[in-house]
């Protein structure tokens, strides 16, 4: 037993000092008021008042739940009819690379690559709109309207090869043996999809819905990289950024870190909510 808890303590010394830690000092930050250099003054509950009514905190959380709204389940779909496709291809192992590419590729590296795909004069997008259809395109990161889902649209593209490789691992793991007697009963490739397919894979698709909602939730860099400032009229301000604004621009470090607790909660809310809910729809026999 002894040797147990010595070998564990390296472990357990990261979550103290890492995780526990650092959880408890911003749950106590966050009852006080402090620029970082002054006293510290304890103001309570106060600084939450003061966020859940900001329009400013309004305005990321709203962004937030936009950006969460328009991704979790593109990236999830695409990410399945995709895995359903390279599954049945001899190279499998080339498109797995093929799509994981972008997942391992800098965040900051390709979000300076789609702002010159998203330019209004000569990006990619506005340039094949013009010359094949005579169309003239948007203006995707000045216009309010387009910021969010441009952001959305990149991040599903950087972030799809990850549920790509869980998703055909988890079609990999299902038994051949189901689908042959299905195929011996008659069965269509729909009815093949729906009765077998999609509940043996609601495992995999659970623990993707998790991670990408968390994911989401926790947005910055793209956003950071191709607004910089949260776009025009605060459009793709986030929870994240806006939190960043207040501790590293502002230095109110009290508000900052109630920001920091809403958006935990937010988070552990959103998961433990999922958990309850794939009791009726993911099944593991």
């Amino acid at each position: 037993m002894g040797w147990g808890y010595f070998f564990i303590l390296p472990q357990l010394f990261g979550v103290l000092v890492f995780v526990l830690y650092p959880l408890g000092y911003v749950l106590v930050l966050s009852l006080l008021e402090w620029d970082g250099l002054g006293d510290r003054t304890f103001v309570g509950l106060s600084n939450y008042a003061t966020e859940l009514t900001n329009p400013d905190f309004l305005n990321a959380l709203s962004n937030t739940v936009y950006y969460t709204a328009m991704t979790v389940p593109t990236t999830v779909i695409l990410s399945l009819m995709a895995a359903l496709a390279l599954n049945k291809l001899r190279f499998k192992n080339f498109f797995r690379v093929l799509y994981f590419a972008p997942v391992v590729t800098s965040a900051v590296s390709a979000g300076v690559v789609w702002l010159w795909v998203y330019n209004p004069d000569f990006g990619l997008i506005n340039t094949y709109l013009q010359v094949w259809f005579g169309v003239t395109g948007p203006q995707w990161m000045l216009d309010p309207n387009y910021v969010m889902p441009s952001i959305a649209i990149m991040s599903v593209w950087l972030g799809m090869g990850f549920n790509i490789v869980i998703f055909l691992a988890g079609l990999q793991g299902i038994p051949a043996v189901f689908y042959e007697a299905a195929k011996i009963d008659g069965a269509n490739r729909w009815q093949i999809f729906w009765s077998i397919t999609l509940p043996l894979l609601s495992p995999t698709t659970f623990f993707i819905f998790v991670i990408a909602i968390i994911n989401s939730f926790q947005v910055f860099d793209q956003v950071f990289i191709m607004t910089f400032d949260g776009g025009p009229a605060n459009s793709a301000v986030t929870m994240v950024t806006y939190l960043r604004d207040l501790a590293f621009v502002d230095f109110v470090y009290g508000r900052s870190s109630a920001v920091a607790v809403i958006l935990f909660a937010l988070i552990l809310m959103f998961t433990l909510l999922q958990f309850r809910i794939q009791r009726r729809w993911v099944h593991y026999d």
